[in-house]
């Protein structure tokens, strides 16, 4: 593959910190329930993860680009330790979590950034396969350790969690230094928001910027909430426990790895558009969930959906930074996704939030899910041929 060694130095803190903040929600949810807080608590633990995203979108591009990334990854990961150390010592699991999550924003956009400084675009897609696939393996596992140990221990899995961005932070400290990228001209809050701004509509306005963008937003948004569709829906389709249910998302993890994987092997980022109608066939499949009563063809339905899942977007992801460096710099470009990408995760749970209340069906909901997603993917498709014809007619 001939990737750098500074490449194989960032995967390792990367998984270490996403293994870390992955078993981290279990073990703040073990908290509360030690605490005995209302079990509302629980799904807005999430709530104050994501807001920071949301919150620090324009800052974060801005702060990722100032510095050596290295550095940057370095600060995100003191900031989720001293986020972890404050559960510890006795902050409620919904602030310290928070804490943590002002350090994930601020992490993202110089773990993306990087890889366009640290490798040439023809090493974009393969790496972003590394890093997805690497992620995924860190959520799985994060979920089972995190899972066990905070059963066990709730305070025993804060200290081997926080030791987890100890060592992540440790790596951080031997990525290369390298130049700094598209630094800012001025440090007053009101030009980097409108500076933010910008960007987002740069990206925006960019034909392929639009489409990786508008798709990665549906991923991310969709993915979010169909953890929550799955455990609901098996449920009442195959009785099954919350132990049970979240095993099954798994599996559909485990295909997001392998799709990954397919795309780093056969998609180059010159043909990383070709993917879409993937996406389409996705939808397909996760309506025809309203059809499954046994658990095996569940697992193998929901692997699919994982599999169509990673070979669509990891492609996608890469135009996007490959767009978006050239454009407005690794760093606000990461932004920019991140606040649309949670934006999407707000709102599409939203939506599923008011859709429960509502007392809708699991199987309706499922339906109205894959509909969402079919007639969103084409539309996407269909913009983006109507982009070629433009462009080939112009």
């Amino acid at each position: 593959m001939g990737m750098s060694k500074g490449f194989y130095t960032l995967l390792c803190a990367q998984f270490l910190s996403a293994l870390a903040d992955n078993a981290l929600l279990f073990a703040a949810i073990a908290l509360l329930q030690q605490l005995n807080a209302p079990g509302w608590h629980e799904p807005l633990l999430l709530q104050f993860f994501v807001i920071s995203y949301i919150v620090l979108a324009p800052f974060v591009g801005s702060f990722a680009d100032a510095l050596p990334k290295g550095r940057v990854m370095f600060i995100s990961n003191a900031i989720k330790f001293s986020g972890g150390l404050a559960m510890i010592l006795g902050m409620p699991p919904l602030y310290a979590y928070g804490i943590v999550g002002i350090g994930a924003a601020a992490y993202s956009p110089a773990k993306y950034g990087i890889l366009t400084e640290l490798l040439p675009p023809s090493k974009l897609v393969s790496a972003n396969g590394w890093m997805e696939g690497s992620t995924v393996i860190a959520i799985i596992l994060g979920a089972i350790i995190g899972g066990k140990m905070a059963s066990i221990d709730p305070q025993a899995a804060m200290i081997a969690i926080t030791g987890m961005y100890l060592a992540a932070a440790v790596f951080n400290v031997f990525i290369p230094k390298l130049p700094i990228d598209h630094t800012l001209p001025k440090k007053n809050p009101l030009f980097i928001i409108s500076d933010f701004y910008r960007s987002f509509i740069a990206l925006w306005r960019d034909p392929q910027g639009q489409v990786s963008l508008a798709v990665t937003t549906l991923f991310w948004g969709a993915g979010a909430t169909l953890r929550l569709v799955v455990i609901a829906w098996a449920a009442v389709a195959l009785s099954f426990g919350l132990d049970h249910a979240t095993q099954l998302t798994a599996t559909v993890a485990l295909g997001i790895a392998l799709g990954s994987v397919i795309a780093a092997r056969y998609i180059t980022l010159e043909n990383s558009v070709k993917v879409l109608p993937a996406g389409i066939f996705m939808g397909a499949l996760v309506i025809a969930m309203v059809w499954v009563t046994e658990w095996h063809i569940a697992a193998i339905l929901l692997f699919m959906i994982g599999v169509l899942s990673g070979f669509f977007v990891v492609p996608l992801n890469a135009l996007l930074q490959h767009r978006g460096h050239l454009l407005i710099g690794a760093g606000h470009s990461i932004a920019v996704q991140n606040f649309n990408e949670n934006l999407g995760i707000l709102v599409l749970s939203g939506a599923y939030t008011l859709m429960v209340k509502a007392d809708l069906e699991i199987n309706h909901i499922v339906v109205i899910f894959g509909l969402f997603v079919i007639i969103t993917m084409s539309m996407i498709n269909r913009l983006y041929r109507r982009q070629i014809e433009s462009a080939v007619n112009s």
